[in-house]
């Protein structure tokens, strides 16, 4: 199964999920399905890298730390990012995202994301060997 993002229902706010066959890509799916709550991801240009380092001490907290340093990222420098390289470590992850500069007029906005929460905080390996990264964010 090739790597892939979706969404899933909870009440007000909004479950983003990375489906993929490595940790690393489940995390830049997720990153990606949280991209595309806010606005299409095809209309962002990858024309900005913005390095980003985290730790946790599980997987499930390392994914958490890692939507809510992206939340950080695009509040304070104003980007939307629509590519990511994520490498994982020993709890330590590395990863750069791409991005640009939020256009109102191009990228229309629909919500801004508050972060991520332990709401459906998950991430595991399935038996087939695909990776899940899964999380409700506060919209």
């Amino acid at each position: 199964m090739a790597p892939h993002w979706e969404h899933f229902a909870h009440e007000a706010d909004m479950g983003i999920r990375g489906i993929a066959p490595t940790l690393e890509q489940a995390f830049e799916q997720a990153a990606l399905a949280m991209t595309a709550v806010i606005t299409d991801p095809v209309g962002v240009m990858p024309s900005e890298a913005v390095p980003i380092h985290c730790t946790g001490t599980d997987n499930d907290f390392l994914f958490m730390d890692w939507i809510n340093e992206l939340v950080y990222a695009m509040a304070v420098r104003g980007l939307l990012f629509n590519r990511f390289q994520v490498s994982i470590n020993d709890g330590e992850l590395a990863a750069t995202a791409f991005g640009e500069a939020v256009d109102r007029q191009r990228h229309q906005p629909a919500v801004e994301i508050k972060g991520a929460t332990l709401t459906e905080l998950h991430v595991y390996q399935q038996p087939d060997g695909q990776w899940i990264a899964q999380c409700v964010v506060d919209v």
